[in-house]
């Protein structure tokens, strides 16, 4: 069924960028990435793989809040642990001791953990691990790629770099994923000058050619500490992360979003003489040790691994890309887009084609699926709870919509199916 009410939700929008700059506290929930006039803006709750915006409108999820939530909302054993944790207190004068327990269960699930701290989003995992390893490698240069949060050591190595001192600028440089020659080359420019080497062990694209145990070696062989950005891929591609998937184990790694089921946490781990750093340089958080989310982590960790929520997760994301795959060969789609990724957190591409820019093909791509009730934002980020009707209406959604997009970009009609201005680029990071 069509959908074109979103009323509340502009009204709502309005109201917010009153008191709120950019509307939101996320740039990728704003309206920066959803058109205005076709996209709902506001949600007003979710259950399991569902969500319904605050005009009623009901939406399989494939965003699930930027990847945080993996069994799906409003899991129950993650909220009755929360539950059972609220009566006894939020936050306290001292530690408690559900602090031990979270560590101790990510030590024994993630390979390279030996000691943990605890954040409240990724960016303070990966800003702590780069100052440590600063510390330990006295040290100033760090080597990037992918995305690694909002703080200045690492955004201003992109084009959202407003506010950063050059001189904080200069000591971040980026190379490209499967490109063992661009990190190379860091190496070589800046001899005995790196710090560390963080990236995302995989996004877009898988590794090829052993390219992470290069980057290991690499880092490894000019004295630099080697960080996975495990964020979105810890806990999701593997109960141990993409490092037990890939076989390929870091000296420091950062976990967020697959840590708590949306509750916010995160943490920064690693080899013991490392992590012991953390007694001398400062990363400290009032909240670090607030107990709903790490009683949320604790049921979010044991779920993990006693019922095949990645094995479940892995299998669902296969029929998407598959079913993605086909149906862009069967309708001969590959001129603009394309399908890649793991199947956990897998991503549809697109390319500037006939004229058009892949925002401008892109945005009539959003308009058509959130009319059709599938919220995206162009990636499948599959919960525990994506049953086999939900792919199956994926699947019917994609390609009503693929031959919607093909018809308008190759009969020079796209501006005339809008209903909107098409997106502006926000910055590429992957």
């Amino acid at each position: 069924m069509i959908k074109q009410n979103y009323q509340k939700s502009e009204e709502y929008l309005a109201a917010a960028l009153k008191v709120i700059p950019l509307g939101t506290q996320t740039f990728s929930k704003s309206k920066t990435q959803y058109p205005h006039g076709v996209s709902p803006f506001f949600i007003e709750k979710g259950k399991g793989s569902k969500v319904w915006d605050v005009d009623g409108n009901e939406y399989i999820d494939f965003v699930n809040s930027l990847a945080a939530v993996t069994l799906g909302y409003c899991d129950p054993d993650v909220d009755e642990a929360v539950r059972a944790q609220m009566e006894k207190g939020v936050l306290f004068s001292l530690p408690h001791s559900i602090e031990i327990e979270v560590a101790k269960k990510i030590i024994e699930m993630v390979p390279c953990a030996e000691k943990v701290r605890f954040g409240k989003n990724g960016s303070d995992g990966t800003a702590g691990a780069v100052r440590v390893s600063r510390a330990f490698t006295k040290r100033d240069h760090v080597a990037v790629c992918g995305y690694h949060g909002w703080q200045d050591w690492y955004i201003g190595s992109t084009a959202r770099n407003l506010g950063v001192p050059d001189a904080v600028r200069d000591l971040t440089h980026a190379f490209q994923y499967n490109d063992i020659d661009s990190l190379f080359k860091i190496f070589k420019q800046f001899p005995n000058q790196m710090a560390a080497v963080m990236l995302e062990p995989m996004n877009v694209a898988e590794p090829k050619d052993q390219f992470l145990q290069k980057v290991q070696e690499l880092s490894r062989k000019h004295g630099a500490v080697l960080v996975f950005d495990e964020v979105v891929t810890g806990f999701r591609y593997a109960n141990g992360g993409a490092q037990e998937y890939f076989g390929v184990t870091p000296d420091m790694a950062v976990f967020g979003k697959g840590l708590a089921n949306g509750f916010p946490l995160s943490a920064v781990t690693g080899r013991e003489d490392l992590m012991d750093l953390f007694e001398e340089v400062f990363f400290s958080f009032t909240f670090g040790g607030e107990t709903l989310s790490l009683a949320a982590a604790l049921a979010t960790l044991t779920k993990l691994q006693q019922k095949p929520v990645l094995e479940t997760i892995r299998k669902q994301g296969e029929k998407i890309l598959q079913g993605v795959s086909k149906l862009i060969g069967d309708l001969s789609l590959q001129d603009f887009l394309s399908v890649s990724g793991h199947p956990s957190w897998s991503f549809l591409n697109f390319k500037d084609a006939n004229g058009y820019s892949l925002w401008d093909i892109k945005t009539l791509f959003l308009q058509e699926c959130f009319a059709r009730g599938i919220l995206t934002l162009s990636t499948h980020n599959i919960s525990y709870a994506h049953s086999d009707q939900d792919i199956a209406t994926l699947l019917e959604v994609y390609e009503e919509i693929f031959i919607i997009v093909k018809s308008a970009v190759s009969e020079k009609k796209l501006a005339q199916s809008l209903k909107c201005k098409p997106l502006a680029p926000l910055f590429k990071i992957r």
